[in-house]
């Protein structure tokens, strides 16, 4: 786990120094920011260093000055450290690609935890870009706790560590800006992925988190990651089982309006969910929706149903693929394409899913799966790349230009999905839908980037989307 720490004047000799390296013009967001670990956001702004603007010659003039106040602030002293006086001076200019050596020195120490800092910046060849000196004060409390993200910068970190930025996923975060939260009863979250997935959403204003399970594990998991409870409404239960039905119960009692999977089993989940005289049934079958983030596909892809429905019928597919088309038509997609997959593009009675797939377009023709334009059955490859489907001839809208992809069980599913997540570079959320609300299983296993994506389904879905 990264954490946050300082050098206090007891910790510093003369001639101690610090250096960071990097290359002008790369992102600040993940390069200094990993470096800085957000102590100060101000210095790493994402809007900022998107921005073309700032790739000019006064942008990168800048950056000498700017590595050195983030040595000082993340490193030497680091965290707590005021600066009292500095100058830098320019010798040459910056020049974009190259890398930039900075350096702080400590040359004196005086009473008041003052510190005198040597800075030099250099560049290709050891040239020198720029040097000076600053006079701070070290802190005078010793800082040694686990990395907590600063309230807000959760999406932007989380996105700008993902391959080219994730243009998808910035795309369906930014859809949240005037949403407002959504109050999510988060299911045992006694565990730091867990803990750290519910805070990080809540603090971007996703959900209202309402944290069901034994609140001493849950204040344990808290501290463990250095996150503060303070306001928020735990509920104590003795178990994982117990949390579950209670997390049930405050959606029918009209508490929550999402459900956020913690440190439990899947089965635990939607065991509680499913319940007949207790859970959350409606006419419509439940079933889930992989949201995928695929760095080769110009748009988002919807695989389903990967985790509930292992063998649907007929009559489940149906609901499976009504599900998937009222999520991608609350994310702004008025006419989802689906791709009903199966291993050849031509009805063959021995492979009963050809079938099910002619079955399932007629259905829409008739009217019994709407908001959508189906086409199958269709190879993956024909659903996916146009350059595939024009070489076995197949004219279709759908037709290597899928939105949803729907698999014929939930081995098919799972696989494709964890293939492009694992060997494609994919991002993965996904939501339960044909519950009263929908319900986030965030495995143990994801990033910050699908947890929260994962939540952002939620609260568009829960402002946007249709009812079953």
């Amino acid at each position: 786990m990264l954490r946050i720490a300082n050098r206090t004047v007891d910790d510093i000799r003369t001639g101690d120094d610090a250096v960071l390296v990097h290359e002008a013009g790369a992102s600040l967001v993940d390069r200094l920011g990993a470096m800085a670990l957000d102590i100060d956001p101000a210095h790493v702004d994402p809007a900022l260093a998107a921005d073309a603007g700032f790739r000019g010659t006064a942008a990168l003039g800048a950056l000498p000055g700017l590595l050195i106040d983030l040595l000082i602030a993340a490193d030497l002293p680091g965290p707590g450290a005021e600066v009292l006086t500095s100058r830098l001076d320019r010798l040459c200019p910056v020049v974009a690609g190259e890398t930039l050596t900075a350096r702080v020195v400590v040359t004196a120490m005086a009473a008041d935890r003052r510190l005198t800092l040597a800075c030099t910046v250099s560049g290709a060849g050891g040239r020198m870009v720029a040097e000076g000196h600053a006079e701070v004060r070290a802190g005078a409390v010793r800082v040694d706790r686990p990395y907590v993200m600063a309230p807000g910068a959760a999406i932007a970190a989380a996105v700008a560590a993902a391959p080219e930025n994730r243009p998808v996923y910035r795309h369906l975060l930014a859809m949240t800006a005037e949403l407002p939260p959504i109050a999510t009863a988060v299911i045992h979250p006694v565990d730091t992925n867990s803990i750290e997935g519910a805070l990080d959403a809540a603090a971007v204003g996703l959900i209202l988190p309402i944290l069901v399970g034994p609140e001493a594990k849950i204040r344990a998991a808290a501290e463990a990651c250095g996150r503060s409870l303070a306001g928020i409404r735990i509920i104590d239960q003795p178990h994982s089982h117990a949390a579950a039905e209670r997390a049930v119960l405050l959606v029918r009692e009209g508490e929550a309006a999402a459900l956020m999977k913690g440190a439990l089993h899947t089965d635990e989940v939607m065991s509680a969910a499913v319940d007949k005289a207790c859970g959350l049934r409606t006419a419509r079958r439940m079933s889930h929706v992989f949201a995928l983030d695929v760095p080769a596909y110009p748009k988002p892809l919807f695989v389903t149903d990967a985790a509930i429905n292992i063998y649907p019928n007929l009559d489940a597919k149906r609901d499976i693929v009504q599900n998937a088309i009222d999520l991608v038509r609350a994310l702004g997609t008025d006419r989802p394409k689906v791709a009903i997959l199966s291993a050849i593009e031509t009805v063959y009675p021995p492979i009963a899913s050809t079938v099910e797939a002619a079955a399932l377009c007629k259905m829409a023709d008739r009217g019994q799966i709407t908001g959508g334009v189906l086409d199958g059955p269709l190879a993956f490859d024909n659903a996916v790349s146009k350059a595939a489907a024009r070489a076995k001839g197949i004219v279709s809208e759908v037709a290597g230009d899928a939105d949803i992809l729907v698999t014929p069980d939930l081995e098919a599913g799972n696989m494709v999905a964890k293939q492009l997540i694992h060997l494609a570079g994919a991002e993965a959320a996904g939501l339960v839908l044909g519950a009263r609300v929908p319900i986030m299983l965030t495995s143990r296993a994801d990033g910050p980037a699908a947890r929260l994506a994962s939540a952002a389904l939620a609260q568009i879905f829960v402002h946007r989307g249709a009812r079953p």
